[in-house]
């Protein structure tokens, strides 16, 4: 079998999430090649699992201090490009399109009559989930931004419908946790804010990851441009994150048990659905500003507890290879049957039915 994965490139998240799937289909001996798009080819960074990888424009949202700007975004959007990408996209000799909620592979996939399945936080919410900032051009978004035959979403709790558990990189190693340290990932946020935000807490070591920081210590901030090894190494020992309303983040931080805090990016409708879900399981307290006084609060909360989701992404990939694609409930019941919740969760005391 031959497959073409196409991954949405804007966020660290849905690298991460394929990058683990890369190296089970690795193991199995499948021939899978992939598309990136969302930002240029120089802005990515250890891609080395997708080999020599394709990249493209796509689509992407404009942002600006903690928003959406629709201005930047329509302005930035080359539509024409996303087209050209689109029609000039070859399926010949694939088997199947993968797409994490990435729309070239997805259109043309759709176009060449290619079976396609969208695996993705994205497609969980064609399920009923909980959902915040629900409108109009958020269903339509969802509906038709990158459209697939079968859609297999992820989340950090399957609400009685076919959903797998979070597909997660952890990297960082069981060791001791530094109590008064905390990682924060915070990059749709000005850098001048987000230290605004630490400034009042010298007690406090906050690690800064953010893609306009570089190397540089700022008293008690230690701030840091993107990397992987250096992320999963201040992850593994932080005792808490801040981070906006990704779901890949909060994923690892869950499963390491770390206690989130979270901002998520207004306007964007995943994101308002991410925190309000995680703050309704009792998983994460969230600012929905940059906001010393919460943030003063959650330092002062007790550490989190650990959840042990399954290594989701082998039997993922036999199901894949394997199973019948529109019958998702087997995989997706084997993987929940041993997840358990920490005691100060809606989901252990029950206060949130199945």
């Amino acid at each position: 079998m031959r497959i073409l994965y196409g991954v949405q490139g804007t966020g660290n998240g849905h690298i991460t999430r394929a990058r683990v799937m890369a190296e089970a289909f690795a193991r199995r001996g499948v021939q899978v090649d992939y598309l990136f798009s969302g930002r240029p080819r120089e802005k990515y960074f250890d891609m080395a699992p997708f080999g020599d990888f394709q990249c493209c424009h796509g689509l992407t949202f404009a942002t600006n201090k903690g928003r959406i700007s629709m201005l930047k975004t329509v302005m930035q959007s080359q539509l024409g490009t996303l087209i050209k990408d689109i029609r000039g996209l070859s399926l010949a000799g694939y088997d199947r399109v993968i797409s994490d909620f990435e729309p070239v592979t997805a259109w043309a996939a759709k176009l060449a009559k290619v079976p396609s399945i969208g695996i993705s936080h994205q497609a969980s919410f064609a399920l009923p989930v909980p959902r915040e900032g629900e409108d109009w051009r958020a269903k339509l978004l969802m509906r038709y931004f990158a459209p697939v035959d079968v859609k297999l979403g992820v989340h950090w709790y399957h609400f009685g419908q076919p959903i797998l558990p979070p597909i997660i990189e952890t990297l960082a190693t069981a060791g001791p946790v530094q109590k008064n340290k905390v990682l924060v990932y915070l990059p749709f946020e000005s850098l001048d804010d987000i230290l605004a935000l630490l400034e009042p807490f010298p007690d406090v070591a906050f690690y800064c990851y953010h893609p306009d920081a570089q190397y540089q210590s700022l008293g008690h901030v230690q701030m840091r441009p993107p990397s992987r090894a250096g992320f999963q190494a201040d992850l593994a020992d932080a005792a808490g994150v801040i981070a906006n309303g990704g779901f890949e983040l909060p994923s690892e931080a869950l499963t390491l048990g770390k206690k989130l805090l979270l901002k998520p990016l207004h306007g964007q409708f995943e994101q308002l659905s991410n925190v309000a879900t995680l703050h309704q399981l009792r998983l994460a307290k969230v600012m929905y500003e940059l906001s010393p006084v919460v943030l003063d609060n959650w330092l002062s909360q007790p550490a989190a507890k650990p959840i042990a989701y399954p290594q989701v992404a082998d039997k993922l990939v036999d199901w894949l290879l394997n199973g019948e694609l529109s019958d998702r409930e087997p995989l997706c019941r084997s993987l929940w049957q041993d997840v358990r919740f920490p005691a100060y969760s809606t989901l252990s005391s029950g206060e949130l039915s199945n």
